[in-house]
């Protein structure tokens, strides 16, 4: 308990001897950045592009597929667009003993 008192006290000490020294040596902790300033000429520029209006509207130019066409379409030639699923692996039940 005593050893925990010191360690307490000198903790408070150490804190207590750092903030009167940067109070002391710098008084002035924030410092607020630099109001901004235009670029020389800039009204002279142009501005950026302004950016592209759109309607929200989902094109309907390419219609959506379905990654596997049906059966009269495979007999035409449709190929499916992802390969088939891989089977489903199963073990046989464990026995209890």
């Amino acid at each position: 308990m005593l050893l925990a008192g010191a360690m307490v006290a000198a903790g408070l000490a150490v804190t207590g001897l750092s903030v009167a020294r940067l109070s002391a040596s710098n008084p002035q902790l924030a410092q607020a950045t630099q109001p901004l300033q235009s670029t020389p000429g800039a009204e002279s520029k142009p501005s950026a592009p302004a950016e592209p209006t759109t309607t929200g509207v989902r094109p309907t130019v390419v219609p959506p597929e379905p990654a596997r066409p049906d059966a009269e379409a495979q007999k035409a030639g449709a190929q499916p667009a992802l390969p088939p699923a891989p089977a489903e692996k199963s073990a046989p039940p464990i026995k209890e003993r």
